[in-house]
């Protein structure tokens, strides 16, 4: 009922504003049909622009590509909103194509190389101060592909190692950790396909896949030839940065055995803008973004959504940035709402049994600032509420 009385608004909305418009551009034609056109040319690219946002992706082999393509898929209405994915060269020049590349809204990167550019100043000294979260995203595992024979990182020093494109977010994520891990290798620059032929060849010793598994390049891996994955130890020198993680004959079949495992790092990937705020139409563009891709988040945990959107809690912090204005709006008006006592005896223990059943399924208390991550359910709830 409440979507049919939305849907017949929208409709009377749109009616009413594109009758005058209609006979607008109908007399502007009957005088002259040529500028007619072009005003009305003028007039749909115009309106395409406003309501379109991009957003930069990885390579096409990896995890980002198909987590911006779950956004559009979900988020995409036509007329209000369109997000178009961008395929990218990694989370490094993401960050760089946010920040200086014209038609780039957003883009996926990783919070290690955030804090990596933080501390170089290699984007300039107010670098913290330009770029902006919009969320959060899911963890990145480290991926070390090896031959049979290399059974210890530490066996990798002095050998050669493919870190991905120059550039790339497995070239810094894999420096950054072997540099760590006090590993010096020597390092090669290969696509991932290129890095499999040599590996098996036995030209590299080890081949650096930074992505969200399970990596296309290596769960599509044929005639693994006694490939395997090799574990990589959680340091204390990586505990600021990076998260453990496992990797499970589940996500690659092909690579451990049944029953098997093998623990490695992760690294977080996130959604980040430039820090737009002004009111200006760039800020506007964010804003109807969050204000969609938030209030429709409960899509992307359902299939045939990629099994990496299980991991997102849109409203966790990350430490020692700036969260996009118009999402800390968000969640701001979210935490108020949550907030708000029920009065109701009956409806304060549906609500309370919401609570409760989210507290079963996490296994761990709901605080004050986690109701904000239960939004939606809560709105659909006080909807039911007032209605009734």
């Amino acid at each position: 009922m409440r979507i049919a009385l939305a849907c017949g608004l929208c409709l009377l909305a749109f009616t009413a504003a594109a009758a005058p418009r209609a006979k607008d551009e109908a007399k502007l034609e009957a005088k002259d049909p040529i500028v007619a056109t072009q005003t009305m040319r003028e007039g749909y690219r115009s309106r395409m622009n406003e309501n379109v946002v991009t957003i930069m992706a990885g390579s096409a082999s990896g995890t980002d590509l198909a987590i911006v393509q779950d956004i559009a898929d979900v988020l995409d209405d036509g007329d209000a909103l369109r997000v178009v994915p961008m395929v990218g060269k990694g989370p490094e020049q993401n960050i760089k194509d946010v920040m200086y590349l014209r038609g780039v809204d957003m883009g996926i990167t990783q919070a290690n190389i955030l804090k990596y550019y933080a501390r170089t100043g290699q984007l300039g000294p107010n670098f913290i101060d330009q770029i902006a979260y919009v969320a959060k995203l899911f963890n990145e595992e480290m991926h070390i592909l090896v031959r049979p024979g290399v059974n210890d990182i530490h066996e990798l020093k002095g050998q050669p190692v493919n870190l991905g494109a120059e550039g790339s977010g497995a070239e810094i994520t894999g420096h950054l950790i072997f540099e760590a891990l006090g590993i010096d290798v020597k390092e090669v620059h290969l696509g991932d396909a290129d890095a499999i032929v040599k590996l098996k060849s036995g030209e590299i010793a080890a081949s650096i896949v930074v992505t969200g598994k399970p990596a296309p390049a290596l769960v599509n891996l044929k005639d693994a030839s006694g490939l395997k994955l090799l574990p990589v130890p959680y340091a204390k020198e990586l505990e600021d940065s990076y998260y453990p993680a496992t990797l499970t004959h589940d996500d690659y079949p092909e690579l451990i055995p049944a029953g098997q495992r093998v623990d490695t790092v992760a690294v977080c990937a996130v959604l980040v803008s430039f820090n737009w705020t002004d009111d200006g139409a760039r800020y506007q563009k964010i804003s109807r973004f969050v204000d969609r891709f938030f209030s429709n988040f409960d899509a992307f945990q359902k299939a045939p959504r990629h099994p990496k959107w299980r991991e997102v809690n849109f409203a966790a912090t990350l430490e020692g940035w700036h969260r996009s204005p118009a999402a800390q709006a968000w969640i701001d008006r979210a935490k108020e709402v949550a907030a708000k006592p029920v009065t109701d005896g009956a409806s304060r223990n549906h609500f309370e049994a919401f609570l409760a059943q989210a507290t079963r399924t996490s296994g761990t208390p709901i605080s004050d600032a986690e109701r904000a991550d239960l939004f939606r359910a809560f709105v659909e709830w006080n909807k039911g509420h007032t209605e009734n």
